[in-house]
Formats: C-alpha cells, structure tokens, sequence
C-alpha cells in the first residue's frame, strides 16, 4: 500500500449492492479499508486508460505517415535499430 501525501479531494461513488459485497471482501481479507481499495482500482484503471490514449495517439501518427512500423522479423535481426 502506499501513502499519499498532498493535496487530496473526497468524492462519494455510488456502488450496486453485488459491486459493494465485491468490494468488501478482499479489502477485508487484506486488512486495507475500502477507500485504499477503489482508490488503487481507479488509479489502476486511469493508468490503463492513458495508455489506451497513448496507444490511439500513435496509431493515428502510424496512419497519417508521422511514424512507422518495423515488422517482428526486422526487429529479430537487428534488435538495436
């Protein structure tokens, strides 16, 4: 677990029953309170989200011809560039 230090907002979310029993039980098998739980959850799914961002980014420089692709047999016989 880590510790936050900083600035820090409150929000209150919303959970359906089964989502809250969900929740529940591993953060109660871990000993970690259930805002520690969804916290790390939401930080977890922003990160993917970003990537997913990045990763659209760069495909839509790969489509316009402001980056290429090397295929997996280039890359394999020459691993540096």
């Amino acid at each position: 677990m880590t510790t936050r230090t900083g600035d820090t907002r409150q929000t209150t979310v919303r959970l359906p029953s089964e989502t809250y029993r969900r929740l529940m039980v591993p953060a109660d098998k871990m000993g970690r309170t259930m805002t520690d739980c969804i916290r790390e959850a939401v930080e977890e799914h922003l990160t993917d989200l970003e990537g997913i961002d990045q990763a659209d980014q760069t495909l839509a420089r790969i489509r316009c011809g402001e980056e290429s692709v090397i295929g997996s047999e280039a890359l394999w016989r020459d691993p540096h560039g």
